[in-house]
């Protein structure tokens, strides 16, 4: 589905280039969740925002190709990037309150989807958001930041994309909505080869949703492990990562 072939991503600034990331490699393929650990500042939204060029052309360069299907992402005009955005490749940023306009109501996003109201009910209901009638009458800033983060899931999963990109989406709800995305995730791949793509900290979100994991670290990434081999691993790199999160005390425990 995407071929992902990134020689580098790299901050311009007036003197000298700042390369956040190097020598990106990594396919994914149709049916599966995959996730991207990473601490804070290590480059995961950079490089989820390389994938279909959302980066600003005047503050980064990004070298390499990154393929969906025969397309060239990162050569494709705006509007044929446009079209893959909105109807193949969707994301929920960790930033929500920003993904949404201010002066837009609620009902000016499921207007664009064109779904009916009862599918639209079926996820607002899901994800433990008010109704139709009621949400679609206010505005973001009246909405919490876990209800908009909720609420951008429910976007996103109602434009049925063929690949979902995820930016540490537990980082703003509770367990219990935590445990609804996990599930929701696991029946999204199951239909029509959908994928899913996760940057995040949240080590133990990986373990339980993912079908393979890596870990991002000085502008690298490791190879894709499964569930199994992340905790049996021998490399060096994953195990220091692993053992660097002092919440988890035993991370065999998940097995």
């Amino acid at each position: 589905m995407l071929k992902v072939n990134i020689n580098s991503a790299s901050l311009l600034s007036s003197d000298k280039k700042n390369t956040i990331l190097q020598n990106i490699n990594f396919e994914i393929e149709r049916g599966k969740v995959y996730s991207i650990l990473g601490k804070n500042g290590s480059g995961k939204s950079t490089l989820i925002k390389s994938l279909t060029a959302l980066l600003p052309d005047n503050q980064y360069d990004v070298i390499g190709k990154v393929f969906y299907g025969e397309t060239d992402l990162l050569s494709s005009s705006k509007e044929k990037l446009r079209e893959i955005r909105k109807e193949n490749i969707r994301y929920v940023f960790q930033d929500a309150a920003n993904s949404l306009d201010p002066l837009k109501k609620i009902k000016y996003y499921f207007k664009l989807l064109d779904k009916d109201v009862n599918s639209i009910e079926e996820q607002l209901n899901y994800f433990l958001l008010p109704d139709y009638k009621r949400i679609t009458n206010l505005y973001p800033y009246e909405l919490s930041g876990g209800m908009v983060q909720r609420l951008l899931f429910v976007l996103a999963l109602l434009a049925n994309p063929d690949l979902l990109i995820l930016d540490e989406p537990t980082s703003g709800v509770d367990y219990a909505v935590t445990n609804l995305i996990l599930l929701k995730l696991k029946k999204f791949v199951e239909v029509d080869g959908k994928s899913v793509l996760i940057v995040t900290q949240d080590i133990n979100f990986a373990l339980k949703s993912s079908d393979y994991i890596s870990y991002l670290s000085d502008g690298s990434l490791t190879k894709f492990f499964t569930r199994d081999e992340l905790i049996k691993s021998p490399d060096d790199v994953m195990k220091n990562f692993l053992n660097s999160f002092k919440e988890i005390d035993d991370v065999s425990a998940h097995s």
